[in-house]
């Protein structure tokens, strides 16, 4: 198990126990210019000349001392953690009936996601109270215990922006927001101040600053809440580019973004989906791309990674956790219980001014197996389930990744 370390959350106080053993700094970015978006800034202070001399003083370094090595990092990202109602009793059934469990279920891939230096997941659904009530279809509201099983899995950051994200209103958010703090885990994608909406979420790995943010193409129909515009990040091509932008300058060594959208039951990314990804992966500032990494989300089924301008995106990870999935023409599909985790190596810079490159690419195949209500890693031949893994790889490939280096993990 990775051991981290965090710095105290602008929103929730992290216990000492759990600073002393946990590597990953989440940070509060402070006064995130966004431009000309939706979001609502914090305002921008200046530090007092002396102030901001002490700060050069500290991290000039002197004459002749040699530079700080810099250190690569991995990063994991899975896909849709979407807990019908069978989750949710599983989860109680794994708890022993006295509350809900939901780490046995996630189990399986413990040892890909612990290992990475940083953790991406996806949560799709919010959470109720602590006594519920809770439900799936179509309204989903999840346990909070949910938060706690992706943390012991080894998750260090989840995006929340997705079609669910006001299935319980505001209410929904403030619980989920607050669940994920109490187990430490970041967010990005939903807020429940405009102050939150104007920061990314901020994390180390390796001696990297990670930024990532996160938007999803709708709610379902569900309205903004009245004077909240900022509580649910929406999809709008010069808003991510603005908000990558102001992350950088905020610190951001590497951008990631974390995008719900496509096509609901289609392997293959629309041409939604395909505009968009070459438009942001094309932004650059001074010749050096705003964003470094984009992961997908919410077809339900595994999609393409593909590397457009330099850049790897995954068109759409699939499920990670849920129940029988019906496609639109109502049939039960093992498709909507396939999923990919993508693994990516980044390597500092070759030169300052460059972007830390991915040095080492590689997708690890999951199945979400509905007799035992447990995630399984597929990456090794004898992991059974031979032409579910298959299918994956298939789908992956299918854009031409291998050719720039995509492999199979495990």
């Amino acid at each position: 198990m990775k051991q981290r370390t965090v710095l105290p959350s602008p929103t929730a106080p992290v216990p000492a126990r759990r600073v002393a053993r946990r590597r990953h700094a989440v940070t509060a970015v402070a006064a995130l210019v966004l431009g000309a978006t939706a979001c609502t800034a914090a305002p921008t202070t200046t530090s007092p000349p002396a102030t901001q001399q002490a700060a050069r003083k500290q991290t000039t370094p002197r004459p002749g001392a040699p530079a700080t090595p810099q250190r690569g990092f991995t990063l994991v990202a899975s896909g849709d953690v979407l807990p019908h109602d069978s989750i949710i009793r599983q989860g109680r059934t794994d708890a022993g009936g006295d509350g809900y469990d939901f780490a046995p279920m996630l189990a399986g891939v413990k040892s890909v996601v612990a290992r990475a230096d940083l953790a991406i997941c996806h949560m799709e659904t919010v959470y109720g109270g602590p006594d519920g009530p809770y439900s799936g279809y179509p309204a989903f509201v999840s346990p909070p215990q949910v938060a706690a099983g992706l943390r012991a899995t080894g998750y260090d950051s989840c995006s929340t922006a997705s079609n669910h994200t006001l299935d319980d209103g505001r209410a929904g958010i403030r619980r989920t927001l607050g669940a994920l703090d109490k187990a430490g885990i970041a967010h990005a994608g939903s807020a429940r101040t405009a102050a939150e909406a104007a920061r990314p979420a901020l994390l180390k790995a390796g001696t990297a600053k990670v930024a990532q943010l996160a938007y999803t193409y709708g709610t379902n129909d569900y309205p903004l809440p009245d004077g909240q515009p900022w509580a649910v990040n929406l999809i709008d091509r010069a808003k991510i580019v603005a908000d990558a932008r102001a992350a950088r300058k905020a610190g951001a060594d590497v951008v990631v973004v974390s995008l719900h959208w496509g096509t609901e039951w289609q392997d293959e990314p629309d041409e939604k989906q395909i505009s968009l990804g070459r438009a942001l992966t094309a932004s650059a500032t001074a010749g050096r791309p705003d964003i470094d990494l984009i992961l997908g989300t919410h077809a339900h089924v595994p999609q393409a990674y593909e590397k457009v301008n330099g850049t790897y995106i995954i068109y759409g990870m699939g499920d990670q956790v849920a129940g029988t999935m019906f496609n639109h023409s109502g049939a039960q599909d093992d498709r909507g219980n396939m999923s990919s985790i993508g693994r990516f190596t980044f390597a500092p810079p070759a030169a300052p001014g460059r972007r830390w490159e991915v040095k080492k690419a590689e997708f690890v195949p999951q199945f979400f197996d509905l007799n035992s209500n447990r995630v399984l890693n597929l990456g090794s031949p004898d992991s059974g389930y031979g032409e579910t893994r298959a299918h994956i790889r298939r789908v992956v490939l299918s854009r031409g990744a291998a050719k720039y280096g995509l492999t199979m993990g495990h």
